[in-house]
């Protein structure tokens, strides 16, 4: 009796084992595969590699998948979350709110205090701010340009130009100037052609000057627009100032950035 029942002890040990091992499998079998991120950095040239990779890299940037900051302003703040895949967008004032859901860009307002075009303003702050890595999409070429000289210092730059058919206005054109030593970037150049649909000679400058990490990213603090006219860099016009920004692997849900249903403003 004793041998029997040890025998059947030792089986229904070995059946166990089995149906947990079996268990294990099936586990770990169903982890959830991390997606690798590849680095595009040989895809640019090497300076304006170089540029990324002293602003975090451009892999650390396509790891992230939302990007917030709030844009200063003594009458509020505006707070801007981009889906940094997507590029879906929303701005929220305590006086108005604009976002963009991939084909219509929103207003819902109680007045007129934003008096702009949503579908112009929806992402103009962050393609400033989300310098130089949104230099990195898809569909741009780059073309190596003359220094831009300020006072004694010399810094070298690219032209970066998009293909037909790439956003809203693939007519733009940007010119990226870095620091020569550090590689960060310290001025933007940019044309704007949202309005006539045409090129454009007329240049406005931006200095970057303070920057901060933002999870692992190099992003700017404060923008000033300084006088440019015919290369000459002249005085500060005007000034941004960035706080409360966040970098984060984490997608949102795109409901976000739809008009509530119940809203009746025109879309643009």
């Amino acid at each position: 009796m004793k041998k029997i029942s040890l025998l059947l002890i030792a089986i229904s040990t070995i059946i166990s084992c089995k149906e947990v091992s079996k268990a294990e499998k099936e586990i770990v079998s169903e982890a959830p595969v991390e997606e690798t991120i590849p680095d595009r950095s040989k895809d640019f040239p090497a300076d304006i590699a170089a540029v990324f990779t002293a602003h975090g890299g451009i892999q650390t940037f396509d790891q992230q998948n939302t990007l917030v900051f709030e844009l200063a302003n003594p009458e509020g703040n505006e707070k801007h979350t981009t889906d940094l895949k997507t590029r879906h967008a929303r701005i929220e004032t305590d006086k108005f709110v604009i976002g963009f859901d991939g084909e219509e860009a929103w207003i819902i307002q109680d007045s007129t205090h934003f008096k702009g075009n949503p579908r112009f303003y929806h992402n103009l702050m962050f393609y400033f701010y989300a310098m130089p890595f949104v230099l990195g999409d898809e569909g741009i070429s780059y073309e190596k340009v003359d220094d831009l000289q300020v006072g004694d210092t010399l810094y070298p730059g690219y032209k970066v130009s998009y293909g037909d058919g790439v956003g809203d206005s693939p007519k733009d054109n940007y010119f990226l100037y870095y620091d020569a030593d550090s590689h960060k970037m310290k001025y933007l150049g940019y044309t704007v052609t949202f309005f006539s649909k045409e090129s454009s000679e007329k240049i406005s400058l931006i200095e970057y000057t303070d920057w901060s990490d933002v999870d692992g990213l190099l992003l700017p603090e404060t923008l000033k627009w300084r006088e440019y006219k015919e290369s000459v860099v002249g005085d500060v016009r005007s000034e941004r100032n960035f706080v409360n920004a966040s970098a984060s692997s984490e997608k949102l849900d795109l409901s976000l950035f739809r008009k509530p249903k119940e809203e009746k403003e025109d879309t643009m």
